[in-house]
C-alpha cells in the first residue's frame, strides 16, 4: 500500500515537472516571437496615422493650379527645392536603375536627371494636368502614372530610388507612406525626401491670428500644420544611414497679399478637414497690415517697401538595411579617446593602442 502511494506521489511529481516544463517553453517561444517583433522596426510602430488633411479638396487645389496659364511664375519655391534635392542624390556615386519621383507634380527633381545617375524614372502624382505638363532630363526614359501618394503600389524590393520634393507634408497616413517606400526599395536603396516644416509662412500664421483675436475674438486654423522636425527621425527608424537637416528659405513680397496669392496659385492653400470656408474680409485687411506693421522693411534701393515669407523645409535621406553597408565599430576597440583630440599631432607621431575607461563607454 505504501509503494503504491509512492508511485502515484512520484508519477504525481513527474507530470507536474513536465507540466512546468511545458510552461517553461511555451513562455521562452512567446518571449522570442515578442523580442523578434519589436525587433522590426517600422514607421507605423511609432507614429499612428491621423486623419488631418481633406484628400479630395487638395488634389481639386492642385488640379486647378496646373491648368493656370501663369502656373509657372508661381513655382520658383519648387523649382528651387527640385534643384537642391537633385544635387543631393549627384552626390551618390551610383546609377539607379529604376527611380521613383512621389509627388512629383511637373517633375521639379527628375528635369535634372541625366542618364548617367538615373537611367529610368517614374513620376507619380494625383494630378494628371502636372504630369502631361512634367519635364525629364534628356536621355532618361520616363513612365507617368496619376496616383494618390497615399496609395501609390510597387512590386517588392523593386526601386532603386525614391525621391520626393514637397509634396509628403499633406499626406494623412505618413507613416504608412514611409513604410511602403521601405518595402518597395531594394536592399541598400535609398529614400532621399524634403517637406515643408513647422516655421513655413510663420509670419502670415501670426498675423492672421492677431487679426482674427482682435475683429472675431478667437483663432481658426487657417494655415494647415506641418511635421516637425524630431518626428522625421521616428519616421526613419526603420532606415539606415539617416539623414536629417533644416534650410530656411526667406522670399520677400510687395505685401501680405501678394504672399496669399502666390501660395494659393502654387496649389499650397490650407486643405485642412477643420479648416474655416472662408476667412472674413476685414481680418484679412487686419491682417495685411499687421503683417506689414511687424515684418514690412523699406528698401531705398528699390525705393519700395516689402515683406518676408519664411519657408521652412526638412531635408532627409535614408537606406534601406543591407549587410554590404558600412557598420560602427563595436564599442572598446577604438584606438584614441576623444579626451586627447587636443593632443592630436602628439597622437599621430607616436600611434599606440589605448584601452577605454568605463567613463569613455558612457
Amino acid at each position: 500500500m505504501f509503494q503504491s502511494i509512492r508511485t502515484i506521489n512520484n508519477n504525481i511529481k513527474c507530470s507536474i515537472h513536465i507540466n512546468n516544463l511545458n510552461f517553461i517553453f511555451l513562455r521562452n517561444v512567446c518571449r522570442a516571437q515578442s523580442s523578434n517583433s519589436a525587433k522590426k522596426k517600422t514607421a507605423s510602430s511609432v507614429f499612428r496615422t491621423m486623419n488631418i488633411f481633406d484628400r479630395k479638396a487638395k488634389m481639386l487645389q492642385k488640379e486647378r493650379s496646373a491648368q493656370r496659364e501663369d502656373y509657372n511664375l508661381y513655382e520658383y519655391i519648387k523649382e528651387e527645392i527640385g534643384w537642391r534635392t537633385a544635387d543631393k542624390i549627384f552626390d551618390i556615386k551610383r546609377v539607379f536603375k529604376n527611380a521613383v519621383e512621389l509627388g512629383a507634380g511637373r517633375g521639379y527633381v527628375s528635369r535634372h536627371f541625366l542618364p548617367d545617375s538615373v537611367e529610368k524614372v517614374t513620376l507619380c502624382d494625383s494630378s494628371q494636368t502636372h504630369l502631361d505638363k512634367a519635364i525629364v532630363g534628356d536621355g532618361v526614359q520616363v513612365e507617368k502614372i496619376a496616383v494618390d501618394e497615399e496609395n501609390f503600389d510597387f512590386a517588392d524590393d523593386s526601386v532603386d530610388l525614391f525621391v520626393s520634393s514637397l509634396a509628403l507634408h499633406w499626406v494623412n497616413d505618413l507613416p504608412g507612406c514611409f513604410d511602403k517606400v521601405m518595402k518597395c526599395l531594394k536592399p541598400d536603396g535609398v529614400f532621399v525626401a524634403c517637406v515643408f516644416g513647422g516655421d513655413t509662412l510663420m509670419e502670415l500664421r501670426q498675423a492672421i491670428q492677431l487679426a482674427e483675436t482682435e475683429r472675431m475674438g478667437g483663432v481658426y486654423p487657417h494655415i494647415s500644420p506641418f511635421t516637425r522636425v524630431r518626428d522625421i527621425g521616428g519616421l526613419l527608424n526603420a532606415f539606415t544611414l539617416q539623414t536629417v537637416d533644416v534650410d530656411t528659405l526667406t522670399v520677400w513680397y510687395p505685401s501680405a497679399w501678394h504672399v496669399m496669392r502666390d501660395v494659393r496659385a502654387l496649389g499650397e492653400a490650407n486643405a485642412a478637414l477643420n479648416r474655416p470656408l472662408r476667412l472674413a474680409r476685414e481680418v484679412q485687411f487686419a491682417a495685411a497690415a499687421i503683417y506689414d506693421e511687424m515684418y514690412g522693411k523699406d528698401v531705398p534701393e528699390q525705393n519700395s517697401r516689402g515683406v518676408p515669407a519664411t519657408y521652412q523645409v526638412i531635408n532627409f535621406l535614408g537606406w534601406k538595411p543591407d549587410p554590404s553597408q558600412p557598420a560602427p565599430m563595436e564599442r572598446g576597440t577604438g584606438e584614441v579617446s576623444l579626451k586627447d583630440l587636443h593632443k592630436i599631432d602628439e597622437i599621430i607621431k607616436d600611434t599606440k593602442v589605448i584601452e577605454l575607461t568605463e567613463d569613455d563607454k558612457k
